[in-house]
C-alpha cells in the first residue's frame, strides 16, 4: 500500500467511488463517485513524488446522478463518463427513475487536470441508465451500455464535440440489463454482458456478440451468444487471446477464448 487518495468530504454520499481511469501519461487519476454525481481528479504524479495527502486533490467534474462508467480516448484528449440519470432529469416526476434518460458526458481531459469544474464539453442523452463506456481502437466511436433500455449505443466521437444532437449513430437491442462491454477481433466485434441483475422474468444472463459494421449500417448486429455465470459484470482483455469476465452473483471469473468468438 503506497497511500490513499481522498477528496474533501461532502458527506456520506462521497463514499461511493466506482471506476478509475488514468491519463495516458500516468500523471492524473479520475474517479467517479456514484452517489455524489461527480468525478474527482487527483494529481497522481505529484503524490507519488511528494507523498500522499490533501495536495493531491485537484477538483471535481460535475456529472449526472449515479455517475459510473469512464473511458479515455486513445489520443488522450477526451474523457467520457456515463450517468444513469441526467442532471436536468433528477427532479422529474413524470417518469420513474428507471425510464428517465441517462447521459454521456464529454470532458476535456487536459482542462480537467487543472480546472475540472469547467472541463465539460458536451452532454447527451444515452438511453436509460447508461453504466459503461468504451472507445473504438481509433477513438472514432464511443460505445455505451444502457442497462434499463437493454441497448448498446454507438456515438460518433467527432459529433459529440461538434454536433451533439446528431452524435448517436447506432442502437443495438441486446439482452437483459447490459453492463460490461469489450471490443475484440481488432474492434470488429463488441462483447456485451447481459447481466439480468434484477432477475427479469423469462430473461437469462449471457454474453452477446455484436458485429460493429452491421450495427453501424443498420443490419442484424447481434451475431452470437456466449454462456456466462450469474450477473456477468466487468470485462478485461488478456492480450489479444483471452477475454476475462467477472460473474458477480456466481463468484466466478470466466475466461473466453477470443479466437472462438463468432463474427457472424
Amino acid at each position: 500500500m503506497l497511500g490513499t487518495l481522498s477528496a474533501p468530504s461532502r458527506g456520506a454520499l462521497d463514499d461511493s467511488a466506482i471506476e478509475v481511469v488514468v491519463s495516458p501519461d500516468g500523471q492524473f487519476a479520475f474517479v467517479t463517485l456514484e452517489y455524489a454525481d461527480r468525478a474527482v481528479v487527483f494529481n497522481l504524479g505529484e503524490v507519488l513524488h511528494t507523498g500522499f495527502g490533501a495536495a493531491g486533490y485537484v477538483g471535481s467534474v460535475p456529472l449526472g446522478q449515479a455517475a459510473v462508467g469512464m473511458a479515455v480516448s486513445p489520443d488522450g484528449r477526451w474523457l467520457y463518463a456515463t450517468s444513469e440519470v441526467g442532471q436536468s432529469q433528477r427532479s422529474s416526476a413524470v417518469l420513474p427513475a428507471a425510464e428517465q434518460p441517462g447521459t454521456l458526458t464529454v470532458i476535456d481531459l487536459r482542462r480537467a487536470e487543472t480546472d475540472p469544474a469547467s472541463s465539460v464539453v458536451a452532454t447527451v442523452d444515452a438511453g436509460c441508465q447508461p453504466v459503461r463506456v468504451i472507445t473504438s481502437e481509433d477513438g472514432s466511436e464511443i460505445w455505451v451500455t444502457a442497462r434499463a433500455s437493454d441497448d448498446l449505443l454507438c456515438f460518433s466521437a467527432a459529433r459529440l464535440v461538434f454536433d451533439p444532437a446528431r452524435a448517436l449513430v447506432a442502437i443495438v437491442r441486446v439482452g437483459e440489463a447490459p453492463v460490461g462491454l469489450a471490443a475484440v477481433h481488432g474492434g470488429s466485434l463488441i462483447v456485451v454482458a447481459d447481466s439480468n441483475r434484477f432477475g427479469a422474468s423469462g430473461a437469462i444472463a449471457d454474453l452477446d456478440v455484436v458485429n460493429v459494421a452491421a450495427a453501424l449500417y443498420g443490419g442484424q448486429a447481434v451475431v452470437g451468444h456466449i454462456p456466462s455465470g450469474s450477473f456477468p459484470r466487468e470485462m478485461a482483455l488478456l492480450g489479444d487471446s483471452m477475454l476475462l469476465v467477472s460473474n458477480y452473483a456466481s463468484g466466478q471469473l470466466e475466461a473466453v477464448d477470443v479466437a472462438s468468438i463468432p463474427s457472424g
